[in-house]
């Protein structure tokens, strides 16, 4: 996990978390373990792994979904590396967690992306999901009825 933040541009941490994160604050030991170790029934984390020459695997990117407490809803949340970006790798995470929360009979599912941030948009579109922008707000909500 701390590699996969390493291959996180300043730019790629800004549109995935809404604010600056330094290295250090995003592999924090205590940061990493609440990511890791998820309540499955709760969340699920996709992630992708890129094969090394050596046998050695390195993550390039994370698709995660979370059960909306107290609906039939799941928020979902896709960060791929910079050097994995615009090769469909995003999209076919997303598209896996559509499929998760099917399987898991959720009714909605919803994102929350910064309105700068088009690449997300795009490939949320491209799936089939809505892009919402309230008048007054700098952020997207991108959703979808299942």
């Amino acid at each position: 996990m701390v590699k996969f933040h390493e291959g996180l541009s300043e730019r790629s941490v800004y549109q995935r978390y809404f604010s600056p994160l330094k290295l250090s604050e995003r592999v924090a030991h205590t940061r990493l373990v609440r990511t890791c170790f998820n309540d499955y029934d709760c969340e699920i984390a996709l992630v992708a792994e890129r094969k090394e020459a050596k046998g050695k695997s390195q993550i390039v990117g994370i698709a995660r979904l979370s059960k909306v407490h107290g609906s039939n809803a799941g928020e979902f949340a896709v960060v791929v590396t910079d050097a994995s970006q615009h090769k469909g790798l995003g999209t076919e995470l997303t598209k896996r967690l559509v499929q998760v929360a099917k399987d898991e009979k959720l009714g909605r599912l919803v994102a929350y992306t910064l309105g700068e941030n088009k690449d997300m948009q795009q490939m949320c579109k491209k799936i089939g999901f809505k892009i919402r922008t309230p008048a007054t707000e700098c952020e997207c909500v991108i959703e979808m009825d299942l």
